[in-house]
């Protein structure tokens, strides 16, 4: 194998089928997915990455999974060679967030983790794909594979994040911001505004594309993320 190795950080109730296009567009290099499951705090998962991964790398993070990647620059900038953030936010949570955050723990606690996947999914995808179910099904099958325990230490864990936006003056790797037009979890104004603070970035917001862009626009986000590693 050859090129820097890339690390892939899921989101909430996601896993690695989340990125399952991309890791088969990039089988020529080293691919680490980071565990998002098994800690309750946004450092617990960031260190337990840490601790996994080769020396150097390249970073992808989409979701939560960017909230993981903001606290691992703030911890080993000089590992990381670039930076993807994908549909992400820089802020912590809003009273609004936080509440909502509670409900849906709440859910799972009395058995009603079942219910969840269908609540999310509407918010995880463009407008056009809430008939998709192919994407449907794969939220599901994540879902599944993630689990009531492990979503409740997700949920536990963003909603204890700190906001980023005062460390982002401080990246300097290459770093690319990608998110869609019509993301209704994570609005792409927030993606705009972590360009506007990280001054190696580049910024990318691809049309008619939701919350879920690697699984959306599969295509173009590899093709994204193949010219900003190469």
């Amino acid at each position: 194998m050859t090129g820097t190795p890339l690390v892939f950080v899921p989101g909430l109730l996601c896993t690695e089928s989340l990125y399952a296009p991309q890791i088969a567009a990039f089988s020529d290099r080293p691919i680490m997915v980071a565990d998002n499951r098994s800690d309750d705090s946004i450092g617990a998962i960031a260190d337990r990455l840490l601790e996994d991964a080769p020396d150097r790398f390249s970073l992808a993070g989409l979701s939560m999974g960017g909230y993981i990647a903001f606290e691992v620059m703030r911890r080993a900038p000089e590992r990381v060679e670039r930076l993807a953030l994908l549909n992400t936010s820089a802020r912590a949570d809003s009273e609004e967030r936080a509440k909502q955050r509670q409900v849906l723990t709440g859910l799972a606690r009395k058995n009603r983790f079942d219910k969840i996947p269908d609540l999310f999914f509407p918010g995880f995808v463009h407008e056009k794909n809430e008939t998709s179910e192919h994407l449907r099904s794969i939220v599901h099958e994540m879902a599944a594979q993630t689990g009531a325990d492990a979503f409740i230490r997700q949920q536990d864990a963003n909603a204890a994040r700190v906001d980023s936006r005062p460390s982002l003056e401080r990246v300097d790797c290459p770093t690319l911001v990608l998110t869609g037009d019509g993301d209704r979890l994570i609005a792409p104004d927030l993606s705009v505004e972590i360009h506007q603070l990280v001054a190696s970035s580049e910024l990318v917001i691809l049309e008619d594309c939701g919350h879920l862009s690697t699984l959306e626009k599969p295509q173009e986000v590899t093709a994204k993320l193949r010219a900003f590693l190469a």
